[in-house]
């Protein structure tokens, strides 16, 4: 039986974490600037693995042109969390606001003004009460809460829930998302998950370091750790293991 979560539950959770990064941006109690190396090699294997390229590298060009990134904080904050925080939420507005260009249907155009008349006849009061009806309905779709709007309301939250209705295909003023569509917000959504988990170290996971960092004895290092758990390394040559405090056992 497939337990893999879902696009939409992985948006929804990363909405639901959220306050938690909130609250681990001014938390200095768990790790030091810059961290240990072997908390540098946890943090790299997750980055990158499941992202959207296309994506993240639009959260990135946006973040280096943001003038929030000069200049002095005015108070100490994680830079881990704070950097997390602002590339995940840069890659859901990006996505969402590309996903509503192509699948939010244009808001019902209201009809073309007219002079004010007295409705003397039956007939034009028919007319009248119509076009107030055309009129009122054109700016409740323009005002849907369902619709994504790109000028305001533009939080991380938001956007993950309002992608999260996209991948569950919830009713509203939509077409259903095509097949490459869902592949990309799939890769969206599980990027962002890994690297929200990852920083606030709920990830359960294990990964083998590149051959550029091997052991000394030549073997292939094995690195495991996270869901609070201390992160460790294991040499599947030699079998030493290390921990953040050096070598537990050779």
């Amino acid at each position: 039986m497939n337990t893999q979560p879902t696009s939409a539950q992985q948006l929804q959770t990363i909405a639901r974490l959220w306050p938690d990064l909130h609250d681990a941006l001014g938390d200095h109690t768990q790790h030091a600037w810059p961290p240990p190396q072997l908390r540098d090699y946890i943090a790299g294997l997750e980055r990158d693995a499941l992202d959207d390229p296309t994506a993240y590298n639009a959260a990135r060009r946006g973040l280096e042109r943001s003038p929030d990134q000069l200049g002095t904080r005015p108070i100490p904050i994680s830079l881990r969390v704070h950097d997390t925080m602002r590339v995940v939420e840069a890659a859901l507005l990006d996505t969402a606001d590309r996903l509503a260009r192509s699948v939010q249907r244009q808001p019902q155009q209201p009809p073309a003004p007219a002079r004010a008349a007295v409705a003397r006849t039956r007939g034009e009061r028919l007319v009248w009460e119509d076009r107030a009806r055309r009129i009122e309905a054109a700016r409740r779709d323009a005002s849907d809460p369902r619709r994504w709007q790109q000028h305001h309301g533009r939080t991380a939250i938001r956007a993950a829930l309002w992608l999260s209705g996209r991948a569950d295909a919830t009713p509203g003023p939509f077409r259903p998302l095509s097949e490459v569509e869902e592949q990309h917000l799939a890769r969206v959504a599980a990027g962002a998950l890994a690297r929200v988990e990852a920083v606030l170290d709920l990830a359960d996971g294990r990964r083998e370091l590149t051959a550029e960092h091997p052991c000394q004895c030549g073997g292939t290092i094995e690195v495991y750790g996270g869901a609070g758990a201390l992160p460790v390394a294991r040499c599947k040559g030699c079998g030493v293991i290390w921990s953040e405090a050096g070598v537990v056992a050779a």
